[in-house]
Order: C-alpha cells, then structure tokens, then sequence
C-alpha cells in the first residue's frame, strides 16, 4: 500500500513538475506546441496550472483507449450511452428500446420481431425511458458479458449481448405499466431484478382510485437468467406482489447478504392525489409520515416457494401473493427516513446504505442484526397487509449526517463511500465502518470531504463501485442541471456529466471535465474496467446472425447470390463487398411481397456496410460477416436507387443499386 501511494504522489509530483517547466519556458527551450507554447496558450485562455493538470488526467492520445468504460441510460432516447473514462468520449450509442437508423435498429426483420415482441398489447411504442443499466457479475464482480436495462415509461427490460454490443432481447413485463427499481441483478446473474413504481391494478386494468388499498398493488419480478443461451427465460421467473407503496430503488445481497434483496419504497402513506379534487398532492400526500418500508425480501426462500407451486398465475405469469409471501417469512419491511431513493449494499455485503430525500443523512443498517431479528421473530407488529416489520432501531447501525437531499451511494477500495446531494449540488465522501475502515486506520463513519457539482446531482458512479470489489479513482456524476455550464443551446439545455478524480484516499477530490449529454434524461451509469471488455471485431462466420449469435441459414458466400420467385413472394439473396452489391438489380412487379438477405463479406475490421432504400423506410448496418433480412410490399411502382450508408471506400458513392418495381 506505501510502495503505491509513494507511486502516485511521485506521478503527481513529475506531472507538476513537467507543466509548471512548461509555463515557465520560452518557445526556443519548451519547443512549440500548436501555435504557441504552453504558457502562453494557458495566458491566452485564462488556464491555471490546476486547469492543465485535470486536463492531463483526462487526455487519452490518438491511438491509446481508455482506461474504463461507463455504461449511462440514454434516458428518453430508449437507447444506453456507452463513454471512454477518463477522456469522457462518446464512444457509442446502444440501440435498445427504439428504432435507431444507423445501427439498422428497427429497421431489419429481426430487429423489428425484438421489438414487436415488447409492445403492449400489439400496440407500437416508439419511445422509452431506459433508467438502471446492469452489468452481468459472476462471484459479485462485473464479468463484462451482458447488460441490462430497464425502459420505466413501459415496464420492459432488455438483454444487451458484450460480445457485439447489441440487443438481443426486450420483454414487457405482463403485471404493470411501469418500472423503476430495474435492473439490478444478483452476484452470478442468476435473476434480473425489475421493481416497480407507481402501483396499479394487475396488467393496468380499470379499478377506481377510491379502492386504491383494496386493489392496487406494487411487485418486484424476478427474470430468470440463461448466461449460456444469453437470454432470459420467462417460464423460470416469477413476481412478487407487493402492497401499493411505490417501490423504488433495488440492490442485491451480496457475500454474507447473497440471497436476499433490499428495495425502497415511498407513499406508505397510501396518498392518491387529486389536487383537482381539493386533495393533497401526491408530493405532499407521500411526504407525510416520518417513515417510510425498507422491503427485505428472502429470494432464496420465494424461490423455493416458486418451483413448489405456490404461485397464482396473473395475466398468465406466476405471482407469489403478498399473503404467502408475509406467512412464509419471505417479505420483510423495516422503517427508513421518508422518501428514500437509495439502497445501496457495501462491497462487504453486511450494510445497506438508504438516503431519504428530505432528510439529511445517510441510515445504514445492519444485515446481521436484520438477519437476526428475523431468525428470532423479533418485530415490532405488522402493517395493514400483514408483512412483519423490524423496529428501526434494532436493524440500525448508525445514521450519519451529509447535506441537503441525500440520494445515491457508491464505494471505493480505501473504506470511502460516496453519497450524491441533491438539494446541495455536492457529493459527499465519507468512512465505511467495519474491516475496511480499520484497516487504512479511519474514524468509521465519519464525513470527511465534499465537492460542488454543477447542478442537482442524481446518481453517482464510481468505477465498479457497486460491486465486491470497487476499483474507485474516478467518479462521474450524472447532474440534472447545466444552468452555465457549455454554450446556450435554447431552453432546453443538456445534462451534465462531471468527471471526478477521487484517487487520493488521503486528498480532496478534484473535479476534473464536463461531459454534456445532449439526450434527455439519463439516470444511471456504471463503470467497468475495460479489460473486461471482450467484444468480436468481426462476426465469427461469414453469414453471421446477430440475433441468435449463430449461423443464418440466410448468410451466403460470393457466388451464392440468387433471385427466387414463389408466384407473388420474391426472395433475395445478395452480397455486400467493398464496393459493390451482388445483384445490383432488383426486379419485382407491383404488389410483390419482397424478403431480401444481405450479407457482408467482409472479414476485415471496421468493413462495415449500409444499405438503404428510399420510400420503404430501410436503412441496415451490416458489420462484417453479418446477414440481415428485411420484408415489404413493393406497393408503389416506379425505379428505386439504393445504395450503401456506410462510407466504405474511395468507391462508396458508387456502391448502388436499382430496386425496379413495375406496374
């Protein structure tokens, strides 16, 4: 530990060393960088040395990757953002729950089944809300081989594949219209968690809000996880029904915690709005009591409950119901400051972090005590639907004052956690108790540092800091507000990714770089190592499909190219090659039903090839080995040039086509 902290300040100290020489020199001893030298571009720009050395933190080369990289929600984009760290670039944009034209999202025939296969009740949904990506863990730690995100405007969750960053299943959770505590998975990625928010009737059937304790209702899903097929497998899962408080926020157990699942919950109160009626609003109404339910849930205990059959099948899904789940010991509540949007488990496994929105500190409880009370029927009564609830004060380790609007928790590997401040516009550094803290020598439980962001910080991610072993160095908080931040850009203004250095356990930390997110309103992030990263540069076969991650029976090779007529069904199979597609003329009859296969031949790195066809709304990304379909009726006459969208080569504009269509 003192060989690296002797490293890192000798580090420091060279990069101090070299820019203040820097500043200091004329052109002919410092040479000349771009049209100036160092100190007079910093004069000209008003940079201070502080301003150079965050800007040498976060400058990756031309040619050098990034250390980490973050996985963010695209918020009402439906997509994920996927961002180098430290130099804050966008690197991609993950198509998920909307159609997204340069990816073929959308678009291809079986781009459009994954998405049709989430729609409600047939009807289309051209938008979403992604809010919680989840990385796949195995023993805790992230693996780097899926992610997860959940879309809260449709209660849908989605199963992203690392090997080629793409989609490979979306489902619609068939109880509720929407979600929020999703999607958080368990330390092997055995089940993906889905919590919902606002409760409802089952499957959003009509109920009036006057029999709102009587016949609305939460749940938590439990999606299981197939890791070798990739996919998540609806007939193994199953819900949990819950009472009409509004979950929220999920975390799993993990180490001596595994097994057993922590989630927020606010409106314990039952409040139902209806200012339009005289009521209290539902932001006055929720806030009333003190108190709101931590929800423990024993999963080991509902699944076991599950696989016995002690479910009711709902909207043909099986839901363990809130009465067997109170008898059987597998729902818990235990009371925690009102309106809390966090729970957060240490990397230890024993504490689990809750911040109450209007409330100034962070309640930590005890899982061994929580444990403990439940092994010795220990509680303080029930609530109204029977659920056994622990007493604050026998579940509670001890509860630690930080600011203004206390909201997220991430950790890092020298006993810190992190909480983000909302009402404050800061994050909040703070000690761990326990091992951790005993073993870097710290007062446990203590606040020891802040830093300003700008503004109104929801969640915070620490690289890998919501896993058993948390990397720390870096921070990122995900800012609501811009307000003066970049350049105007009318009302409507991005949000703000700030990048924070947090390396220093004995230091402050320093704010390093503002990211602006021009797509509304990402929510979560997390950050990976990016060696853990193993995606294919090109597809394994030529004749790749994506959706399968196997052989198409519809990938060809060159000389393979065909045009097949079944009476009014025309079949197509063609090549893409630098640069040019084979056959380059299409010739159907108005009416014909048209199901055309494209396959890139290409086996180099970054050969990717387009194909888009104006009026029928086609545009396909074909990586390199990949085979993609597509289906219309060529339903209006006339001659159609299609061409590639991907500029592939010196002869892009003249890899073309004509889809000819006759009266």
């Amino acid at each position: 530990m003192k060989k690296n902290v002797l490293t890192r300040l000798f580090i420091a100290a060279s990069v101090i060393g070299v820019l203040l020489f820097l500043m200091t020199c004329g052109k002919k001893e410092a040479g000349q960088v771009g049209n100036g030298d160092l100190k007079a571009i910093a004069e000209q720009r008003g940079l201070t040395p502080a301003d150079l050395i965050a800007a040498a933190k976060t400058y990756v080369p031309t040619g050098k990757h990034d250390e980490y990289v973050m996985f963010s929600s695209g918020g009402h984009s439906g997509q994920v953002l996927v961002i180098g760290v430290p130099s804050m670039r966008l690197l991609k944009v993950l198509a998920v729950f909307t159609p997204e034209p340069w990816q073929g999202w959308g678009f291809s025939k079986e781009t459009k089944d994954i998405l049709k296969a989430s729609y409600v009740d047939g009807k289309e949904l051209t938008w979403g809300d992604t809010h919680h990506p989840a990385l796949s863990e195995t023993n805790g730690d992230y693996d780097g081989e899926f992610l997860f995100v959940n879309d809260k405007a449709n209660a849908r969750a989605a199963v992203i594949d690392l090997r080629d960053f793409e989609t490979k299943q979306i489902l619609k959770n068939p109880l509720s219209l929407s979600d929020h505590g999703g999607t958080f998975v368990t330390p092997n990625t055995e089940y993906v968690i889905e919590g919902g928010q606002y409760a409802m009737p089952w499957t959003g059937q009509y109920a009036p809000i006057s029999k709102y304790k009587e016949q609305y209702r939460g749940m938590v899903t439990f999606w299981k996880f197939d890791r070798k097929k990739g996919r998540i497998i609806p007939e193994e899962s199953f819900a949990l029904e819950l009472p009409p408080y509004w979950q929220d926020i999920a975390d799993a157990g993990k180490k001596v915690s595994e097994g057993w699942i922590f989630m927020n919950s606010f409106n314990v109160e039952l409040s139902t709005g209806g200012v339009e009626k005289g009521n209290p609003p539902f932001e006055a109404g929720a806030s009333q009591l003190d108190m709101d339910y931590l929800h423990v849930i024993d999963l080991k205990k509902a699944e076991a409950l599950f696989k016995a059959g002690k479910t009711k099948k709902i909207n043909g899904f099986p839901v363990l119901t809130l009465d067997v789940a109170a008898k059987e010991g597998v729902l818990f509540f235990i009371p925690e400051p009102k309106s809390p949007h966090g729970a957060d488990v240490t990397p230890d496994g024993n504490y689990i972090v809750v911040s109450g929105k209007l409330d100034p500190h962070a309640t930590i409880y005890n899982f061994t005590k929580i444990k403990k009370a439940i092994d010795e029927k220990n509680f303080a009564g029930k609530d109204d639907y029977g659920v056994p609830i622990i007493a604050f004060d026998t579940a509670v380790e001890t509860q630690i004052e930080l600011g203004l609007g206390p909201l997220h928790t991430q950790f890092d590997p020298n006993g810190y956690a992190y909480t983000s401040l909302f009402l404050e516009s800061a994050v909040a550094r703070w000690t761990l108790g326990g091992p951790w803290t005993e073993k870097h020598g710290k007062e446990p439980w203590t606040l020891v540092d802040k830093i300003s962001i700008h503004y109104n910080v929801g969640h915070i991610a620490v690289a890998e800091g919501d896993n058993v072993n948390p990397d720390g160095k870096y921070l990122v908080s995900l800012n609501k507000w811009a307000i003066d931040r970049f350049t105007g850009v009318g009302p409507l203004l991005p949000q703000n990714f700030q990048l924070i250095d947090i390396s220093n356990p004995n230091g402050n930390m320093q704010l390093l770089y503002d990211m602006p997110i021009g797509i509304g309103e990402p929510h979560y992030a997390q950050i990976i190592k990016a060696d853990k990263l193993k995606s294919w540069d090109v597809y394994p076969e030529i004749g790749w499909d994506p959706g399968t991650q196997s052989k198409s029976k519809y990938g060809i090779q060159a000389g393979e190219e065909r045009i097949v007529r079944r009476g009014r069904t025309v079949e197509v199979w063609m090549t893409a090659v630098r640069s040019h597609y084979t056959p380059e003329h299409v010739e159907v009859r108005k009416g014909d039903r048209v199901i055309w296969h494209i396959t890139n031949i290409e086996r180099a790195k970054d050969a990717t090839h387009g194909f888009a066809l104006p009026y029928f709304n086609i545009n396909l990304s074909l990586e390199p080995g990949e085979t993609q379909s597509i289906e219309f009726v060529a339903d209006k006459a006339g001659v159609y040039p299609f061409y590639c969208s991907e500029f592939c080569s010196a002869l892009h504009l003249e890899m073309a086509g004509y889809f000819l269509v006759k009266p």
